[in-house]
């Protein structure tokens, strides 16, 4: 009997040495953030605040911009879309942006949301998504919206 509880436990370590091994080397394969963030640009897809959609509050005006973020010079691009918020405004406002904090802030150098500030709280960058939050002024009251941009 000890015999086999020994095979079945070589065999667990052998097992688990293979799985340990191949997730490692599919993490160095991994793209880094300012890889995924200027990979393509983004659009609008939601906005909550306390867990409650606010997609709502938020102009068409702005929910049709597009985000651009370019690899070289931290530099970027927010087009105005088919609607502009004024007509006298640009079709396209340039922007620099940068991480900061360990790769946790988003900080751009233009307002992109009414009430809203220049840096943002990285929650989840993916291949297709890009969610952030930061702190809004809604109605007066200061609040943490959670924006969420696909590709």
């Amino acid at each position: 009997m000890k015999r086999l509880n020994l095979a079945s436990f070589v065999v667990f370590s052998i097992s688990l040495l293979f799985v340990a091994c191949s997730k490692s080397d599919s993490n160095n394969n991994s793209k880094t953030k300012t890889q995924l963030i200027t990979q393509a640009s983004w659009k609008f897809s939601a906005a909550s605040v306390n867990g409650a959609d606010v997609s709502s509050l938020i102009t068409p005006c702005q929910k049709d911009n597009i985000l651009t973020f370019s690899a070289t010079g931290g530099t970027g691009t927010l087009d105005e879309g088919a609607m502009k918020c004024n007509a006298g405004d640009p079709q396209t406002t340039p922007f620099t942006w940068s991480f900061t904090n360990n790769e946790t802030i988003l900080h751009v150098s233009t307002i992109f949301f009414t009430g809203g500030s220049s840096d943002f709280t990285i929650v989840s960058l993916t291949e297709t998504q890009l969610v952030v939050s930061q702190i809004v002024n809604i109605a007066g009251t200061m609040q943490t919206a959670v924006i969420t941009f696909i590709h």
